[in-house]
């Protein structure tokens, strides 16, 4: 019963950073004019307030500004995907409501996480956050983060609610992700750019790109020459971009810092992290854009 209908937020989603001001303030001009340029550049969706949007360090005030002002600058033109995770069920369901009041198209939920709940209470939670609103529902499994994962036999009973349609996927387990796509509908949507084309490749939805910050278009272009075809193609742009993705992801440093530093360089929309993060040190900016300045031309 693989997934075969139109990506319900697109393929190409970006997990926007929350642009801040100098002084650590909430940039809403900022978000407006860093989300218009990504969905010019080839972002079909934006996820905000994910782990690339520094979600544990803002408030659900400005959270719910945030997705405001995003469709405020994109309108119907790019679906927005709320990350509304957090460890405690009753707050994600407020976050869920509040996501929905505020115009958004669909909501991004992790697993819980520090208090490493059993796969039944993981069940139990998705379940009555996807209960919560109409808004349909991303699982988002990153073990490696939470500390739980959500098993594939909790996936599969998972795909049976109605509004629980997606996953993104941080496992790094593909041989269960395989599985999953292959039997259930749900969207799958890579999570870790390295494996964007090949979870596409058999049969994937798209992907959920920290790096899609700064190669929005770059990145779309991998899906693009596989949808044609160009399998070739396809896999030389994936390869083209991995010392990039490698930079951003695998440095040392979280995406959301990287993200933030190659943002900056580039004249875009981004600020300063947030506390506990740091800024990246110039060394390190140097060499995101280095790679950066390698990635082949986009075709969007």
């Amino acid at each position: 019963m693989t997934y075969t209908g139109s990506p319900p937020f697109g393929r190409a989603l970006c997990a926007m950073i929350t642009p801040f001001t100098a002084s650590g303030g909430l940039d809403l001009d900022g978000a407006r004019r860093l989300a218009a340029h990504l969905v010019a550049e080839g972002c079909d969706g934006l996820v905000l307030s994910g782990t690339t949007g520094e979600s544990p360090t803002t408030t659900d005030a400005e959270q719910a500004a945030l997705i405001r002002a995003v469709r405020e600058a994109v309108g119907d033109g790019a679906t927005i995907v709320a990350g509304v995770g957090t460890p405690d069920t009753r707050h994600t369901v407020r976050l869920t409501q509040a996501a929905e009041q505020a115009g958004a198209d669909g909501v991004l939920v992790v697993t819980p996480y520090y208090s490493r709940p059993p796969q039944d209470a993981v069940e139990a939670h998705f379940r009555e956050v996807a209960d919560a609103s109409a808004l349909p529902v991303m699982l988002y499994d990153i073990p490696g983060r939470t500390g739980t994962r959500i098993e594939p036999e909790t996936v599969l009973r998972l795909a049976e609610h109605p509004r629980i349609v997606a996953v993104k996927d941080c496992s790094y387990d593909f041989l269960a992700a395989q599985k999953v796509i292959s039997a259930t509908e749900l969207a799958y949507y890579a999570g870790c750019d390295e494996h964007n084309l090949a979870l596409y490749a058999v049969g994937a939805a798209g992907y959920v790109s920290t790096v899609a910050n700064a190669a929005p278009g770059q990145l779309r272009a991998v899906l693009d020459a596989f949808d044609a075809g160009d399998t070739a193609t396809a896999a030389r742009l994936q390869r083209a971009a991995i010392p990039l993705i490698e930079s951003m992801m695998s440095a040392g440093l979280p995406g959301a810092v990287t993200a933030k530093a190659l943002l900056n360089r580039l004249g875009l929309p981004a600020g300063p992290v947030r506390a506990p993060l740091r800024a990246a040190a110039p060394e390190a900016t140097d060499a995101l854009l280095s790679a950066y300045r390698k990635l082949p031309e986009p075709t969007v």
